[in-house]
């Protein structure tokens, strides 16, 4: 896979596991309450269910695309169309996108629990991952370039989360992500738009 292909798909994935929502509160939620540990339990769980659905995603697309380029083609465009919504959504949310989360207590068993069932509980992350990888993956794509993708997915979306939790060690974070939300909303809403944009340009081909 092309590295510069790759980076891509990685600025996409970054965007949006930073996109302020219930698995940020999620992950501050058991962070404030039971520490780094329970956060960072939390943080790894989720992005296992992330990269459950990102691995059916890539199944399905690459069936779907042998079988039924029309219905293929259908997908897209109603992928497209659902990020333009998602980023439109997140530049009107200006400052109500606040970050916020009510410490309570918690365990790192109970973080594990709630950040695989946060991540499969959401039906839009699904959605959200076959507007994404429509334009990553085509009728010959390899199983190399399908696990690189999972796996970019998960190991991001985990990353981004851990830090998060790390960070919130600290008593200066979590404010500072309080006032700076709202930009975090609008630049994912830009790039959302343009990500639209380039899923109806067609699909990124792996060589």
């Amino acid at each position: 896979m092309p590295f510069s292909l790759w980076l891509s798909l990685a600025a996409i994935c970054a965007m949006g596991a930073m996109s302020p929502g219930p698995s940020l509160a999620l992950v501050l939620r058991h962070t404030l309450g039971g520490g780094r540990l329970p956060g960072m339990t939390a943080a790894l769980f989720h992005a296992l269910g992330v990269g459950f659905y990102a691995l059916l995603t890539v199944w399905g697309l690459g069936a779907l695309i042998t079988r039924s380029p029309e219905v293929f083609q259908l997908i897209t465009w109603c992928g497209a169309a659902y990020l333009a919504w998602l980023g439109i959504k997140a530049l009107r949310a200006g400052r109500e996108g606040d970050i916020r989360a009510n410490a309570v207590a918690t365990t790192s068993r109970q973080a594990a629990k709630e950040g695989v069932l946060v991540a499969l509980g959401n039906p839009k992350l699904i959605i959200f991952f076959v507007a994404l990888l429509s334009q990553f993956v085509t009728p010959d794509m390899s199983a190399m370039a399908k696990t690189i993708v999972v796996l970019t997915a998960m190991l991001i979306d985990g990353g981004w989360y851990v830090l998060v939790a790390v960070g919130l060690s600290h008593s200066r974070v979590l404010p500072w992500l309080q006032r700076h939300a709202h930009w975090v909303n609008r630049l994912t809403g830009v790039l959302l738009i343009a990500l639209a944009l380039r899923v109806v340009a067609g699909p990124i081909t792996f060589s």
